[in-house]
């Protein structure tokens, strides 16, 4: 495939479900796009496939750790073949429609004295 987008839970399974040998397997210029969770993919086995040609590129929306830390000097991050973006994935009108309902209902629910819709905590 051209592109492999990953889209799966991080679980004791998944955990470095994409490392060394599956990036390997990808074919020669490949897009890796994960929109998954960060540690689904082995940081240092994907740097090693980007600087080894192998890869074509990678599209990152999630991260080892969020927000990273440290943009500007990993050299993941700073590969000319990456774009990373700061978790935006399920980012659409319909996402934004939907948290402007959730914000608007909670204003008139504390206006009201009733419980919020989707507190944590």
């Amino acid at each position: 495939s051209d592109v492999v987008s990953l889209h799966t839970p991080l679980t004791p399974a998944t955990e470095g479900l994409i490392g060394q040998k599956e990036l390997a397997l990808m074919k020669a210029g490949a897009l890796l796009i994960n929109v998954a969770r960060g540690p689904v993919v082995d940081k240092a086995a994907l740097l090693a496939a980007l600087q080894s040609g192998h890869l074509g590129g990678a599209g990152l929306d999630v991260h080892w750790v969020e927000p990273p830390p440290d943009l500007d000097t990993d050299p993941l991050y700073c590969h000319p073949n990456v774009l990373a973006l700061p978790h935006l994935g399920s980012t659409a009108a319909e996402v934004y429609d939907d948290f402007a309902h959730v914000l608007a209902e909670n204003v008139i629910r504390v206006r009201t004295g009733q419980p919020l819709l989707h507190q944590l905590c």
